[in-house]
């Protein structure tokens, strides 16, 4: 069996994103980029099937800049066997990412895809949905824990209620949420091995898929800054201000 992971490139968790002056979007200029996290718990979940002798190969995919290359070689250097870049310039947005996904599915034909259930750029939480929709293939979202049983696969995952189980027969799609695993570093002997991994490269026309964006972004800003708190004497003044809010 193979399992397709898509990854992206985004600014990296740790770095605090900057409004572009005129307000038309992020700045990007000389910001440090890596991989989704969501994705990077992807790839480590992949990592363990195959480990565990239930998958032959793990195949990361991107689609984004000829600089996604390097999100690309992290996931190599992590374990996977080969990646596919699918090399665009464009803001593409979930439902022609989903599309080409459906392509490369089509073509590799993985038992599972598994892939982080959104991006921390844009929080859409979109683009797994539309491809197990897309392939009409059975989906388990928000996953904890992933279990493969012979020819299914059962998902715990996260539901406002608690954890709600779902068994489905594969090939499937899979998206992970946060407490799925703990992703490993890569080592630097891995990290020079996947300098020689076969990493493909290909374009959207080669798909047949349009990338040209639905959705027009007509301003980006910053939340407004917290106001401070404000201290009280006693439990008195406390009930008194919260009833002069109108909460209590």
């Amino acid at each position: 069996m193979k399992i397709l992971v898509p990854v992206k490139r985004v600014i990296d968790y740790n770095v605090k994103p900057r409004v572009k002056a005129d307000g038309s979007g992020v700045d990007l200029a000389n910001v440090k980029m890596s991989m989704n996290p969501f994705d990077e718990i992807a790839v480590e979940e992949a990592l363990r099937v195959k480990e565990a002798g239930k998958a032959e190969e793990v195949i990361a995919v991107s689609v984004g800049p000829a600089k996604a290359q390097e999100t690309l070689r992290t996931a190599l250097a992590m374990g996977a066997d080969r990646a596919i870049l699918v090399e665009t310039d464009d803001q593409v947005e979930p439902l022609a990412v989903a599309k080409i996904l459906k392509a490369i599915v089509d073509e590799e034909t993985p038992g599972l895809v598994i892939l982080g259930k959104q991006a921390i750029d844009d929080d859409s939480n979109q683009t797994g949905q539309m491809l197990a929709a897309l392939l009409d293939r059975p989906q388990g979202t928000f996953a904890s824990k992933v279990e493969i049983d012979g020819d299914h696969v059962s998902v715990t995952r996260e539901v406002d209620g608690g954890l709600e189980t779902v068994k489905l027969a594969m090939p499937a799609v899979v998206t992970t949420d946060l407490r799925l695993n703990e992703p490993r570093y890569a080592s630097l002997p891995n990290i020079m091995k996947a300098k020689k991994k076969p990493l493909d490269t290909k374009s959207p026309a080669d798909y047949g898929v349009d990338t040209a964006p639905r959705i027009k972004t007509t301003n980006v800003a910053e939340p407004p800054v917290r106001q401070a708190g404000e201290k009280v004497a006693d439990v008195d003044a406390l009930v008194a201000k919260l009833k002069a809010l109108g909460v209590a």
